[in-house]
């Protein structure tokens, strides 16, 4: 972001009465007219705080003007054509339906295949909003609901409701072993300092609360309903390890094959081979950024965790 402060006198002689794109060329050098022009249409600059969008504005003189230059980790990233299952979609806001194993944002490894690259190839102008629209995450393999911002206002609008934690989200989980309760898990979460692609319970990180409460109860598993507080990196996965109720099917945070009292080792085995973490996310909600009605998604289970529960039920 790149802000500049005009004051009043040098402003009144120097840009008053001058069309805002004109004006921004003079201050903002590094960047043609050209995209400072498409920076204005596309809701990228404010003056005195306020979205304009409208390039031949004229100012008055005073006016303190904001730009948003586009995220170039967005901008050199490949359009791919690859299905989004769309549960809602208006002019401001997208949300979708993530299948496990679909990454959301690419990095190492994972250049491309990811809804990023679905989102440019179906959504043209959403390569000039911040991580083309993505508010949230999803790991690889957690099927379930996301909320994707159409406009930088949007876009903006929904990280405030993020930051003030005032978007619900709701998971549904299998965990080894059978709970007594529910609870809540505060405890604060950083990157691991040994393994650097995963994360751990440690005094030192960042607050990290996540609500858990039972579903229903099986021999030697449980199935839960959480609810994010905050919202960290593979946070519902470490929280689970370190109350000792690892996600079944967790490559990371699993734990070791506890014992398990199942009739048959060959139905233990089954579970145990469930190729992802039995994580969904099956609810979301949240005031919408622009008429500020209340809205709320909820989807049922994916074949595969309903097929799950089903054969813990039948051990």
């Amino acid at each position: 972001m790149k802000k500049v402060e005009l004051s009043s006198i040098a402003s009144y002689y120097l840009f008053s009465g001058q069309r805002l794109d004109l004006v921004l060329s003079k201050l903002f050098k590094e960047y043609s007219r050209s995209y400072l022009k498409n920076l204005i249409i596309m809701n990228r600059v404010c003056v005195d705080k306020n979205i304009i969008n409208q390039p031949d504005k004229k100012i008055l003189g005073g006016e303190i003007l904001t730009i948003y230059p586009f995220s170039k980790d967005v901008l050199f990233n490949v359009p791919e054509k690859i299905f989004l299952n769309i549960i809602y979609e208006d002019d401001h806001i997208l949300v979708i339906n993530k299948p496990a194993g679909l990454v959301v944002h690419p990095g190492p490894g994972n250049e491309k295949g990811t809804i990023l690259n679905s989102l440019l190839y179906h959504y043209k102008n959403i390569k000039y909003i911040p991580r083309a629209g993505i508010v949230h995450r999803l790991d690889k393999d957690t099927s379930g609901l996301m909320v994707i911002a159409k406009t930088f206002f949007s876009y903006n609008c929904l990280l405030e409701l993020l930051k003030k934690r005032k978007i619900i989200r709701e998971y549904e989980g299998v965990v080894k072993g059978k709970m007594i309760s529910g609870g809540t898990i505060n405890k604060p979460i950083m990157r691991h300092r040994t393994k650097r692609t995963c994360m751990m319970v440690h005094k030192l990180g960042k607050k990290s609360v996540t609500h858990y409460k039972i579903i229903n109860r099986f021999k030697s598993y449980t199935h839960i309903a959480i609810r994010l507080e905050t919202g960290r990196t593979h946070q519902i996965r470490v929280h689970m390890l370190y109350i000792k109720y690892p996600l079944v099917g967790d490559p990371f945070y699993g734990g070791s094959q506890i014992q398990l009292n199942c009739r048959k080792d060959e139905d233990n085995n089954k579970i145990y081979k469930f190729s992802r973490q039995a994580l969904h996310a099956n609810r979301l909600s949240f005031h919408h950024p622009i008429n500020k009605n209340l809205m709320s998604w909820t989807i049922p289970l994916p074949q595969d965790m309903q097929e799950l529960i089903s054969q813990i039920y039948n051990i």
